[in-house]
């Protein structure tokens, strides 16, 4: 190994210090691991965090997907549509609960879901949509819900990579319908795994604790219960301790990731130019939480592929990924219908797309050493 080599940089990764390592330890000594009091309190925080809003945790996003169509009650015979342009998670719990999944083109920049096309997609039996939010630019709220209204149905936000993020100087979560939140350790927190459904009152808070536990009921004498069938997805209380502490530290995590990215912005140029996501409004635009950066390679200019563009990264010690596959090309995709050229955006995406390091433990001198590699890279490679 090289001593003088530059050390590895990673794609994604967590910032937990030893405070909340401690607290784990606490929770760990007081012999209450499964869900608890550090459950009940992660709730609170994050329904204070979503204006007042009841919030439930369960074991991961995909679990509050899965949940959100359940409650919901999306079914067989039923229709959602999503984006083309999204991670695996929509797909698969559309498909598992019964229902259809309808796809849709996304704007080639923002990413973000095509709202004219969701409208031309709505047929008598479409109940849902389910739009991914992307960093760097939210799906425009006011249009979204404007839409659902006016259509009937029911909403359920992907938020994984958008918390902290704000439409209108409100928190993504505090209004809308349902709204999912992934707790994966590249995310903006962490709780290890784990995920949060936000819902519109109490009795769909309750319904979820239900869904997320078996689908148990108690009966007048504490007997037990289960009259549709619920899954297993409590969050336990270790991880619910390290929620806790994560989202105390949310604006401190989101401050640094804004300061990564304008560095991106500042340094990031290459020759011929990479599609690169939405420049912030301001110097100072505090809407977008940036849980990601990612740029579309010029690779009909290039006398290589995205393959050999990663791996050159990474012989510079860069980590890269890959956000995301097209979703209607997939096996279980092409299952449901989908085909080659049914929607151009999401497809080139999927082709050129490449998601260059951010996390909080990143340096603008990091983000320089980027920079300056894609730009070598692209330039050597240029045709």
């Amino acid at each position: 190994m090289d001593p003088n080599a530059p050390r590895p940089l990673k794609f994604a990764g967590p910032q937990i210090d030893e405070p909340t390592i401690a607290g784990v330890a606490d929770v760990l000594r007081s012999g209450h691991i499964t869900s608890g009091a550090w459950v009940r309190e992660f709730e609170t925080r994050l329904a204070a965090f979503c204006d007042g809003r009841p919030v439930r945790v369960l074991t991961s996003a995909t679990a509050a997907v899965e949940v959100g169509l359940q409650l919901a009650g999306i079914g067989p015979g039923a229709e959602v549509i999503t984006s083309a342009q999204s991670f695996f998670t929509v797909l698969n719990m559309i498909v598992k609960v019964g229902a259809k999944p309808v796809f849709v083109d996304c704007d080639l920049v923002t990413r973000n879901i095509d709202l004219v096309q969701v409208e031309a997609a709505i047929t008598p039996v479409t109940r849902a949509i389910i739009p991914t939010h992307y960093p760097g630019a939210l799906v425009d709220m006011d249009a979204l819900y404007a839409l659902a209204r006016r259509r009937g149905l029911r909403v359920i936000e992907d938020a994984a990579l958008v918390q902290g993020s704000r439409w209108n100087g409100t928190h993504v979560g505090a209004f809308g319908d349902l709204v999912t939140f992934s707790f994966h350790p590249n995310k903006n927190i962490t709780a290890i795994e784990g995920g949060a459904l936000v819902v519109n009152d109490d009795a769909e808070a309750a319904r979820v604790e239900t869904l997320r536990f078996h689908g148990i009921t108690y009966l007048a004498d504490r007997t037990r219960d289960v009259a549709f069938p619920g899954g297993k997805f409590n969050l336990p209380d270790v991880n619910a301790r390290i929620g806790c502490a994560q989202l105390e530290k949310l604006p401190v995590f989101l401050a640094q990731r804004r300061r990564l990215v304008d560095r991106y912005f500042q340094r990031l140029a290459t020759d011929p130019a990479c599609v690169l996501p939405p420049r912030p409004r301001t110097p100072q635009d505090d809407d977008y939480s940036w849980n990601m950066f990612c740029i579309l390679l010029p690779l009909d200019r290039l006398d290589m592929t995205r393959r050999q563009f990663r791996d050159a990264l990474e012989a510079h010690g860069i980590a890269t990924g890959m956000s995301y596959e097209a979703l209607h090309l997939c096996t279980l995709g092409r299952q449901q219908g989908g085909r080659e050229g049914q929607f151009p955006n999401a497809e080139r995406i999927a082709r050129e797309t490449v998601t260059l390091p951010l996390h909080t433990q990143m340096t603008e001198a990091d983000v320089d050493r980027v920079c300056e590699a894609v730009a070598d890279i692209i330039a050597a490679a240029r045709q």
